[in-house]
């Protein structure tokens, strides 16, 4: 599309859909940017473990410090409260969850990219029924077949309320919950980023119109403070996503709390 005849803009579903860059031709196997995207936040947590873990001496330095202060800050902020005692095995997964989606999230401000790769549902929905699989197998493992009695039968309901409750808990527990968990992280992520390109469309085409360019005065600073706005979410959003997932992990190993 063009602009007042000067400046040009690309198609309105490039907003949330990118053209493939190898094997369009084909439906699943298409890479295009947020599958780039996708495939550098495993590339990159890689590379700054396996960095870090070459490191020696008592002092960490380097990628080393670096990652020995993810770990201790997913395990101190992150596994500590939401799962407490036994979360040492649920760690490894909790730091993927937290990096993978940083990454995937950071992306909508960084030059090149543009466009957070949560703003598309399916990757924020396949963490959610990873994280889904993961405390069902967890109360499972811990609790055996009871686990679903201390769910979907809470100790002390009176029994005539089990009517009611038995079927919201099935509802919420265990079809809902990864519905809501994937579609928080996909709606702001996806509302964040239609906010950044409209301030930035706007700061374009008010630029491009000199009669105009005065609300750049308010138009520009805008951008920027959303810009800065959105680097916390992408942070905030890594941390509610990567929380959650240990609550539900700590509420299956420890049903009766």
């Amino acid at each position: 599309m063009n602009l007042l005849g000067a400046v040009k803009f690309p198609p309105i579903q490039n907003v949330i859909e990118w053209p493939a860059w190898l094997f369009e031709d084909s439906t699943y196997f298409a890479f295009n940017k947020i599958a780039f995207i996708h495939f550098l936040g495993l590339v990159i947590p890689m590379a700054v473990f396996l960095l870090g873990a070459r490191g020696s001496g008592l002092v960490p330095r380097g990628f080393r410090t670096v990652s020995e202060g993810i770990v201790t800050f997913v395990d101190e902020q992150i596994a500590k409260p939401g799962i407490g005692h036994g979360r040492e095995p649920y760690l490894p997964l909790l730091v993927s969850f937290f990096l993978f989606i940083f990454i995937g999230n950071i992306t909508e401000v960084i030059p090149f990219f543009q466009m957070p790769a949560n703003a598309r549902m399916a990757g924020p929905l396949v963490l959610a029924l990873v994280a889904w699989g993961m405390f069902i197998s967890v109360g499972v493992r811990h609790n055996g077949p009871g686990y679903f009695k201390e769910v979907l039968f809470p100790p002390g309901v009176p029994k005539a309320l089990y009517l009611l409750v038995t079927p919201i808990e099935f509802l919420s527990t265990f079809l809902v919950r990864p519905f809501s968990h994937a579609v928080r992280l996909f709606a702001n992520m996806l509302a964040g980023h239609i906010l950044l390109i409209t301030f930035g469309v706007l700061c374009i085409s008010v630029w491009s119109a000199s009669a105009l360019v005065l609300i750049q005065i308010g138009t520009f600073p805008g951008l920027v403070a959303f810009t800065a706005f959105e680097v916390g979410v992408s942070l905030i959003q890594a941390f509610v996503f990567t929380i959650l997932a240990a609550v539900y992990i700590g509420g299956a190993l420890h049903p009766a709390h």
